[in-house]
């Protein structure tokens, strides 16, 4: 038993050498001690005020765990691990990092570097400018609070106080902050800032200008290296006289594309229109827009509002920053729009800026007062957002509710064109095929006189500023005046006769409540008639034959029923 103990005593032995041989070598590597390697004047002051210093002077030089640090003359504090330095504080860590200030103090044990007076800590392409900066070596955190201004090549930044961590490399700025770059200059009171990526992140109110335009916002993202930009909360860019507000914005400077979500609002207040969706997209280079999700746009212009709403709107620039600048916008799927003196419903709709025509497709209606008019297409030219002319092609019926006794003036022709001044109708032309229904009024009691039906190839009306017809004109006619208890049930309607009430818009509200005609009130699109297509033959058709027992059946049913006919005759006039 004693031989088993000893032996199991003496493997113990070089095990226990090996691990206290082990625990040196570690601590030996995890050395702390702040080593004193240079200094031209070394000297104790027992009885001065720090009698537990050192006093160095002259080309003084310290290292501790891979730093260097130099100075003009030192108190060093062996026992505490520490250093206090003066003049000509230069601290460098590897090859990536160095900090020069005046007087500094350095703790070995907690690795805390304490710089003041001008301080300027320089690392990779980054370079930070303060007074006051403490350097945690342990969590590679650079700390300043009486200032600071931290450069990284063309963009800088200043704040009042802040922190940068050299193994991230992201700072963080807080109060009073300002960003000055290349093409960008920004104002908030919190900054992030990754110095890699060179991607900075705006918290609370900002404002950040750039060129012509200025956002503001609470929560944005920049990357001043690609510029492009990132806002969120609400935020609103301004250039100029055009603002955009959308609860997320994006723009991308280099592409030129810039892209809202979330109640976005786009106002120009030089022409005074806006427009309103949930989602939008503007290429500045191109010229080239989108917009859906409740679209909306406001025109105020003029004294009453136009509102108009489309399922997507698009916006089409050509020959972009000349003067021959053209522009076109497309709305399609259930257009409505409304003003108090107009009204209109279409499927699609185009604007041209070109000759400021708004052309409407696909059973249009568009209602003036108490007037009705539509057709296949109908076009609309403006004059500084004022209706000058209307023109209606194909099928045109123009459609006034003259009482409440369901009288209505009526005419249709194949072509309409309505002349306006002053965004009142004051001429009135019906092209081809031209019938009309009238009802003279009484100027005394404002009573129906008659019913007048007319038929022409055209016809001219001119109507006054209070919209009572003056003059009529039509170079051929036919019609009939008929007493109102005398019209026939026939002729109080033409056959096209059309009246939906029921779809115009009431109100800025309803735009966005489509109601669209019924399937049997649709208009059918009424194709011209193509010309017969012509055909070459190259080769002689053969003539058809038939067999001969086939015309001997033939002729012999001619003669039988020429005998029936002959012996009818006959028997006729027997009877006679």
């Amino acid at each position: 038993m004693i031989a088993v103990v000893l032996c199991l005593f003496g493997l113990y032995m070089p095990l226990a050498s090996q691990a206290q041989n082990k625990g040196k070598n570690k601590n030996k590597q995890q050395d702390d001690r702040v080593y004193l390697l240079h200094a031209d004047e070394l000297m104790y002051n027992i009885y001065g005020n720090n009698p537990e210093a050192q006093i160095v002077k002259g080309k003084v030089a310290f290292s501790h765990q891979g730093a260097n640090l130099t100075c003009d003359s030192a108190y060093f504090y062996q026992e505490a691990n520490s250093v206090s330095a003066f003049g000509h504080v230069h601290f460098r860590q590897g090859d990536t990092l160095s900090l020069d200030c005046e007087r500094a103090y350095y703790d070995g044990q907690e690795q805390m570097m304490r710089a003041r007076s001008n301080v300027v800590l320089k690392h990779r392409q980054q370079t930070l400018y303060t007074d006051s900066l403490d350097y945690d070596r342990l969590y590679n955190n650079a700390y300043f609070f009486e200032g600071g201004r931290l450069v990284d090549g063309k963009d800088k930044l200043i704040s009042d106080w802040g922190e940068y961590n050299t193994q991230t490399r992201e700072a963080k700025f807080y109060y009073n902050v300002h960003m000055v770059g290349e093409t960008r200059d920004v104002k908030t009171d919190t900054l992030l800032y990754n110095t890699r990526a060179r991607v900075a992140h705006v918290l609370g109110p900002s404002v950040i200008t750039s060129g012509t335009s200025t956002v503001n916002t609470e929560d944005g993202y920049f990357d001043t290296k690609s510029d492009k930009a990132e806002l969120f909360s609400r935020s609103t860019i301004v250039d100029q006289q055009k603002t955009i507000t959308g609860d997320t914005l994006f723009h991308d400077n280099q592409t030129g594309l810039s892209e809202g979500f979330g109640n976005v609002i786009y106002v120009d207040s030089e022409n005074k229109n806006e427009l309103h969706c949930g989602h939008m997209e503007y290429n500045n280079l191109t010229g080239y827009g989108y917009a859906t999700k409740d679209a909306m746009v406001m025109d105020y212009s003029q004294p009453d509002t136009l509102y108009m709403h489309a399922d997507s709107l698009k916006l089409y620039t050509y020959n972009i920053n000349t003067d021959s600048v053209k522009r076109e916008v497309h709305c399609f799927d259930h257009v409505r729009a409304y003003r108090i003196d107009v009204q209109a419903v279409c499927d699609s709709l185009v604007f041209n800026s070109a000759d400021s025509c708004m052309t409407m497709y696909k059973d249009p209606i568009v209602w003036n007062g108490g007037r009705q008019l539509l057709g296949e297409v109908v076009r609309v030219y403006m004059n500084d957002s004022t209706i000058r002319l209307a023109h209606v092609i194909g099928q045109a019926l123009s459609v006034e509710k003259v009482d409440e006794q369901n009288h209505y003036n009526q005419i249709s022709s194949h072509e309409m064109l309505s002349h306006f001044v002053g965004g009142a109708i004051r001429k009135a032309e019906a092209i081809s095929n031209v019938r009309t229904i009238f009802y003279p009024i009484d100027d005394k009691d404002s009573s129906i006189i008659a019913m007048n039906y007319l038929e022409t190839e055209k016809l001219v009306m001119k109507l006054s500023e209070t919209r009572q017809l003056d003059t009529i004109w039509a170079p051929k006619c036919k019609g009939t005046m008929y007493p109102l208890t005398q019209i026939p049930p026939n002729r109080r309607k033409l056959p096209s006769f059309a009246w939906f009430d029921n779809i115009r818009p009431v109100d800025k509200d309803d735009i966005f409540n489509w109601r669209g005609k019924n399937e049997e009130d649709k208009l059918k699109i009424v194709e011209r008639h193509k010309a017969p297509l012509q055909t070459l033959q190259f080769e002689k058709p053969e003539p058809e034959t038939q067999p001969a027992i086939d015309i001997e059946e033939k002729a012999v049913e001619t003669e039988e029923e020429e005998r029936n006919t002959v012996t009818e005759e006959t028997e006729e006039k027997k009877e006679e």
